[in-house]
């Protein structure tokens, strides 16, 4: 039943970590990758490492791409903040025709011809409004590039779990075929001695249930493996039907040394990205405070145009002047205190985005002690399970050697059996404690050389 309750869970850890992923340097990255980076057999399998299965994802996942398409977004509107400040040209071409009408002009008539008015303007519009406006459009951009950032860090991880969680898996059905095909040699031997009435039926009975029971275990783990690979499919951005052949084993990437070395690594809060984003948010809120007070400031407009009439037939009476230009100082006075409340409340803001600020800083500081603290432990556990699963190992095959031999029972040997399987479960879980503990620490200290 334990093995059971953990098969789920890392089942339901791998698709929820898929489910969870929602934000690469272009959408030109959503290229079919090189031959160097996913080897395949055939056009269905991709044979990937952990590295080269952290990069296909990088570049195919869907949240990658939407993460790239807003730093253009944010591009955009930087330029767009800029253009307001430029000038401003327009054309236009006006048809006018009067229908015959004459103007009477101390007793003359003069006929008002059709025309055409040909007209272009230039107009330049500044205020130190617009400025700061292109200076919170800048850090809009930057802030957008460390959440792409922030979103490549977190499915680097997703994808790291999720092959650690497959291999895991892998390593848990390797185990539990070994255990079965243990269980029906003695199942086998058990039933033979019952033939020549050296064994009762029960114990053979016994065996039976334990290997249907070992059978039925190891389907449930490869549905979950499945699932696990179904995850992984996801993040990478590939086609349902793709098989994924994981090229590297537990024991390649496992580093025990470079996990331990975390715990000793001091924390920079300055490379954290969720740090970053919180210090550039408040960046703008100081620009929104002075923006504020831009609103008691004056904004020049400066135009120039140029007019052209062109009548249609005999020449009219023309008034126009061809070149016009002009400019506009508008001042602000009196707005029933609109901009001075508007100034209060963008400072308020920046109190409320500070105190925020100085929050998440202790937090992380306390989160940075916890993840050490869960490290260590987890280090600490997977140590003292591989040693019992070792021993544990050792204790079923020496009792299911004395049960051959008629000295130990078969309900000695279901009992090694079952804590076999509990030992084998209690290791596989300490491993993913161990890799989600340095994972969630690397992350923390933005340390992606490991990934």
């Amino acid at each position: 039943m334990k093995q059971r309750i953990l098969i789920t869970t890392l089942a339901s850890m791998a698709v929820s970590l898929a489910v969870a992923q929602e934000p690469a340097d272009s959408v030109a990255n959503s290229a079919v990758p090189s031959a160097e980076a996913v080897k395949a057999d055939t056009a269905a399998t991709m044979r990937l490492s952990l590295k080269e299965a952290q990069q296909y994802a990088i570049e195919h996942n869907y949240t990658m791409q939407n993460a790239s398409l807003d730093v253009q977004k944010a591009e955009a509107a930087k330029w767009q903040s800029l253009s307001t400040m430029l000038p401003q040209i327009s054309a236009s071409v006006d048809y006018t025709n009067m229908l015959g009408y004459k103007m009477n002009f101390q007793g003359m008539q003069i006929a008002m011809n059709p025309y055409l008015t040909m007209g272009a303007q230039v107009a330049v519009a500044l205020s130190g409004a617009q400025f700061i406006g292109w200076q919170i459009s800048k850090m809009s951009v930057e802030m957008s590039e460390i959440s792409q950032k922030k979103s490549e860090q977190d499915i680097r991880n997703q994808v790291k779990s999720l092959y650690y969680s497959a291999l895991v898996m892998e390593e848990t059905v390797t185990l539990l075929d070994k255990n079965l095909e243990n269980m029906n040699k003695l199942l086998e031997s058990t039933q033979n001695a019952v033939k020549v009435g050296v064994s009762e039926q029960i114990d053979a009975d016994k065996l039976q249930v334990q290997v249907l029971t070992m059978q039925t275990t190891i389907s449930s783990t490869k549905r979950s493996l499945e699932m696990i690979y179904n995850a992984m499919r996801l993040q990478l951005g590939s086609d349902v039907s793709t098989k994924i052949e994981l090229t590297q084993t537990i024991d390649d990437l496992l580093n025990i040394d470079v996990a331990t070395k975390l715990l000793t690594e001091d924390f920079d809060i300055n490379k954290n990205y969720d740090y970053q984003l919180l210090e550039q948010t408040t960046d703008i809120y100081k620009k929104q405070v002075t923006l504020a007070k831009w609103n008691f400031a004056p904004s020049l407009t400066v135009h120039y145009s140029y007019t052209k009439k062109k009548y249609i037939g005999e020449a009219g009476f023309d008034m126009t002047p061809p070149n016009m230009f002009g400019a506009s100082l508008s001042i602000p006075i009196a707005s029933s205190s609109n901009r001075w409340f508007k100034h209060k409340e963008a400072k308020i803001s920046l109190l409320e985005q500070q105190n925020t600020v100085e929050n998440t800083t202790n937090a992380l500081l306390v989160q940075h002690s916890q993840l050490r603290y869960n490290l260590a432990s987890a280090f600490e556990t997977y140590e003292a399970q591989k040693q019992n699963t070792e021993v544990t190992q050792r204790v079923f095959d020496k009792t299911s050697e004395k049960y051959q031999q008629g000295v130990a029972s078969s309900l000695d040997v279901t009992n090694a059996g079952t804590n076999l399987i509990s030992a084998q479960s209690s290791y596989v879980q300490a491993l993913m404690e161990l890799v989600t503990a340095q994972i969630e620490l690397e992350k923390l200290l933005n340390n992606d050389n490991n990934q």
